[in-house]
């Protein structure tokens, strides 16, 4: 699967801005860990792309769903386990980098644009780990946000929380104009 093939998948099923967004980040934090560990960017970035394709049609069937309408367009079966383990409640283990990244990197995306949408400048540039730490603890912030798989993620995938929110700031900063931030 490429970016090509992805994008369509994507623009298909989703219509809001805010979930494409979403894609977009996922997709630029899978691929600046692909980059990290030497494995294929291009296949990162698609998943990221896709990970939540169904949901706005699907809500209920996330990603259950998705992942039955990615197998009839033939998209491998490494992928959609890939997709499906994103979401704790499938009970499909995270075996490989791509499935751990992916559930690392999904809610802390979400959370890091909340956060930047907040300051007065939309800047990524300004958002720090300890303004996300501090973010984190106030539950009322981002509410439908999962603090605990945010800390999982990082668990999973063996590397330092602090490190790993530096590391998905970094890698949205480059595409901050497209998620509609200023860098």
């Amino acid at each position: 699967m490429d970016r090509d093939q992805a994008l369509a998948i994507l623009y298909e099923y989703t219509e809001t801005d805010s979930l494409r967004k979403h894609a977009y980040a996922v997709e630029a934090a899978m691929r600046a860990y692909a980059k990290k560990y030497n494995e294929d960017e291009e296949l990162w970035g698609s998943v990221g792309l896709i990970h939540d394709f169904d949901y706005e049609k699907y809500p209920d069937g996330h990603p259950m769903k998705g992942s039955e309408i990615l197998a009839e367009k033939g998209i491998s079966e490494e992928i959609r386990t890939v997709i499906l383990g994103h979401a704790d409640y499938t009970g499909v283990t995270r075996e490989t980098l791509m499935a751990k990244s992916l559930f690392a990197v999904d809610e802390l995306c979400g959370f890091i644009i909340a956060v930047t949408l907040v300051r007065p400048t939309k800047s990524i540039g300004e958002v720090s780990i300890k303004s996300v730490k501090k973010k984190m603890k106030d539950k009322r912030f981002a509410a439908k946000v999962n603090r605990d798989e945010i800390r999982k993620g990082a668990e999973e995938l063996g590397v330092d929380f602090d490190e790993h929110v530096t590391f998905v700031i970094q890698a949205l900063s480059v595409v901050a104009t497209d998620l509609g931030l200023n860098p």
